[in-house]
This record gives C-alpha cells, structure tokens and sequence, in this order.
C-alpha cells in the first residue's frame, strides 16, 4: 500500500477481489460500546452506502440483509472507519432497538471469566422473528454451549446417528398420523419432525432462511420440471 507524504490526506478503498468479505464492527457512535460483528461484500457496503442504513452479507443466510429487515431494528450510520489494512470496517451508528437477534442491546453478553451472561434480554424477539427462527438460534446456543446441564438437543447434536434415527422415526409418525389419526396428532407429530429437522439443520448449520429461498426459488416451477433439474 503507497503511504502519502505526511500530512498529505490519502483515501484507502477495499480491495474487494483480495477480501471478497470483510469484518463489519457495529458500534454506538455515542457511547462507543461494541454491539456486534458481522460481515459485508462489496454489494452489501455500497447498499450501507447508498442507503445510509447498516447492510451485511448472511454467511449462514448466503445473502444480503438489512439489519432490522424482520425486527424493525435497523442501525443508523453516523460514520464509517476503515482500518490501515483497508479489510475492516468499524460502522459508527445509532441502533434503533436493540442489535442482537436474542433481544439483548449487544451481541456480546456472555462473560468467559466470570462464566455467566452479563446482560439480560431487553426485548421478546419470538413475534418479530417467528418460532422457527427462534428456535433455530436456540438449538445453535445448545450447540455452542459448555453447559453440563442435560438437553436433549444437545444429546441429538452429540450422537449423529441418534439424531438421523429421530428425524426418520418422527418422518414416519407424520406419515401415519396423516393417514390414519386426528388433525391434532397430525400438527402433534408435525411439530416434532420440525424440531427434530431443525437440530439437523442447526448440526450442519445451516440455516431455515436458505430453506425459505429455496421454496421461494420454486415458485411458479413445476414439481416435475424441477426434480428433472436436479443433480442426479
């Protein structure tokens, strides 16, 4: 990187072919505590450009979202820091709510030191997100965490072939119930299979936002025409 005389002002751009994605710091402009990480491409920091509006790009999603597209808490952009390797960014914003998908102001509440969560849930996020979502992201926590606390899904993350044998035994149960039991043991079993798919889903970690792209992605497609499009 050519280094401008001193005292001669020099603007750094991003190398977007070198990082095709980079780290993006959120932090409060005003108090400058830091309330979360995520990530930007190119296509992402010139919406966050444009639209004066905090957008990232969803590794787990596999596309561009706007912070607060479902929960309404969008992130302002006061100022945007570019670091001296020009492949991170630091967004000086107003957060309008708060900036954790759990509720809770910043993403960073849980003290490794002190082995406890340090800031408690500001805002119930199941309506604004959905039950899936939610517990979606409560299965990752399951997965991520050292808790000796027994769980169930946690045992399911723990034991792949416990886990399969679930989502192929709950797979069948739908199937019965839907030929020969109520609509209320049909949603019952239903519910189950959801659950049980999701941890599968949280174990390859992937998540149900990609789902929901790709029945999206089969709108006005035939059912036949697509299966004959698949890789065999």
């Amino acid at each position: 990187m050519a280094i401008a005389p001193y005292g001669e002002p020099y603007i750094m751009t991003i190398n977007w072919n070198k990082t095709p994605l980079i780290p993006a710091i959120a932090q409060d402009h005003e108090t400058n505590e830091v309330l979360m990480l995520a990530y930007m491409n190119e296509e992402a920091y010139k919406l966050t450009l444009s639209t004066g509006y905090a957008h990232y790009f969803s590794r787990s999603k596999q596309r561009i979202w706007k912070k607060g597209e479902s929960s309404n808490h969008t992130q302002e952009i006061k100022d945007i820091l570019l670091d001296c390797d020009a492949d991170t960014l630091v967004l000086k914003i107003h957060q309008n709510g708060v900036a954790c998908h759990t509720g809770t102001k910043s993403c960073f509440f849980t003290s490794v030191v002190q082995e406890k969560r340090v800031l408690e849930q500001e805002v119930n996020t199941n309506v604004m997100y959905g039950v899936v979502d939610t517990l979606y992201h409560t299965i990752l926590e399951r997965k991520n965490s050292t808790s000796t606390e027994k769980s169930w899904t946690k045992k399911l993350l723990n034991d792949k072939e416990l886990m399969l044998s679930k989502i192929r035994e709950e797979a069948d149960e739908v199937c019965v119930a839907i030929d020969e039991e109520s609509d209320e043991q049909v949603i019952y079993e239903s519910a189950d299979l959801l659950y049980h798919t999701l941890v599968g889903l949280g174990y390859r970690d992937i998540s149900p936002d990609r789902v929901k792209q790709e029945l999206a992605r089969r709108f006005g497609v035939s059912g036949i025409t697509e299966k004959e499009k698949r890789v065999k």
